[in-house]
């Protein structure tokens, strides 16, 4: 039943009949901009174990020893993570600007699982299984931590309520590059393995980052697209692309190692601070 308001003479329906006519509404047109980029994420994810599995795994398992094609499909898999990572920033950029629906929180979750927690973890476990020095088991191993570690901190992530513009843990698309790059980098094997279970740990712990806004943002995109670059001269066996592309992963593993200790410097500092002006405001 319709009802008129008698000073606007307007017509409104009851919200149950406005439920109604959304559970009707195709999901094409539920699904806002902010969502598409998202399902982008996830797809990008996919292709990334369909690249690993198919360029580097099967040519291993089945003897080939073409290198080429193997650093060009391990390229591709990593730029469809840096891809991913785009969508992930721009996804969030639109839904403050524009609109997201009730399920944008729930669809980046499960994008970010796949693109950031599945696909980075499943390149650990194929380096475990094509790499001389690596052993498979303990891969396997570091690769489920990964995995676990993103489930944990993405579930955290919809439970925790933080101050506006901090993280808590080192953000999954971080981690996730974080640890292809030490892959890539091809140290031995422990210390590789220690490096990975180290970043598995920051994604888990309570150490802040900030969120990527603003001049932040930009450079993040900058150095994601830089990066793409980068390993696009590795692939491509371009001069001095293995050089540059050891740099770029080399940067990438230190930031992830020096974020964390400012951020530890910068809490010490403020519980200095605290214990200074509550000594300050007990003096007569």
């Amino acid at each position: 039943m319709t009802v008129t308001d008698p000073e606007t003479q307007a017509g409104w329906v009851p919200e149950v009949e406005e439920e109604a006519d959304a559970e009707d509404m195709p999901l094409s047109l539920r699904l806002s901009i902010a969502d598409t980029l998202t399902l982008g994420n996830a797809t990008c994810g996919f292709m990334a174990v369909y690249f690993t599995t198919t360029g580097i795994l099967i040519p291993h398992l089945q003897g080939s020893a073409e290198t080429g094609m193997a650093r060009h499909s391990a390229a591709t898999a990593v730029i469809l993570m840096l891809l991913a990572a785009i969508f992930d920033l721009c996804d969030g950029l639109v839904a403050r600007k524009l609109r997201s629906s009730p399920m944008g929180a729930e669809l980046d979750n499960l994008s970010d699982l796949i693109s950031f927690g599945l696909a980075p973890a499943y390149f650990v476990l194929v380096y475990g299984m094509v790499a001389d020095d690596a052993h498979q088991r303990v891969s396997a191993l570091a690769a489920i931590v990964v995995l676990l570690a993103v489930v944990l901190r993405l579930a955290r992530f919809s439970c925790v309520t933080l101050k506006d513009g901090m993280f808590q843990g080192m953000p999954s698309p971080f981690g996730a590059l974080t640890v292809v790059s030490i892959v890539l980098l091809e140290l031995p094997f422990i210390p590789t393995l220690l490096a990975i279970i180290g970043v598995a740990w920051l994604m888990v712990s309570r150490v802040e980052y900030p969120k990527p806004r603003g001049v932040l943002a930009v450079a993040m995109l900058a150095w994601i697209v830089g990066a793409m670059g980068l390993l696009a001269a590795w692939a491509f066996d371009a001069p001095g692309g293995q050089v540059l592309l050891a740099t770029g992963c080399a940067l990438q593993v230190v930031m992830g190692a020096v974020i964390p200790l400012f951020a530890t410097a910068r809490r010490v500092n403020t519980f200095r601070d605290n214990r200074r002006e509550a000594r300050a405001a007990q003096l007569p």
